[in-house]
């Protein structure tokens, strides 16, 4: 994601939360705010989360509790328009646009994108290694109809 965004989880759920601040007050946005704030508007479901309470940034989202981690679903939905928009890793832009002309809606795009965003990020934390650019693109083409 870009420079400054992620440096840690808590600093990450604060800069969504103020973000949404921001937007609420009527305080104008920097660019990637801009972009913070349309993946904000397009989860009406996590709006709760960003109200900047302490909870919001302690709590833990895991599989056991069965919550999806609305910072880091939204997080990839960033992360994926900023790998698109830079063309990173090479070759995304490309699938990215063959995968839209069949695709339901951006967002729903995005969604199965994150599928394999996902996996790559997983592999890579299992691996303790980066995540393998070819991998993920390979798993990203298996969409291609």
């Amino acid at each position: 994601m870009a420079e400054g965004f992620i440096q840690d989880r808590d600093s990450s759920r604060r800069f969504f939360i103020e973000v949404w601040r921001k937007y609420n007050t009527g305080i104008p946005l920097q660019p990637l705010e801009e972009l913070i704030l349309g993946v904000i508007l397009e989860h009406p479901e996590y709006h709760s989360y960003l109200q900047g309470d302490g909870d919001s940034l302690a709590r833990e989202f895991t599989p056991e509790t069965g919550t999806t981690n609305p910072f880091l679903h939204m997080g990839m939905h960033i992360a994926i328009r900023e790998q698109v928009a830079s063309n990173r890793p090479p070759g995304i832009a490309g699938i990215y646009q063959q995968l839209a002309k069949s695709a339901t809606s951006v967002h729903d795009l995005e969604h199965r994108l994150m599928e394999c965003l996902g996996e790559s990020l997983w592999r890579a934390q299992r691996d303790n290694t980066l995540p393998d650019d070819s991998a993920y693109l390979e798993c990203l083409k298996k969409f291609i109809r």
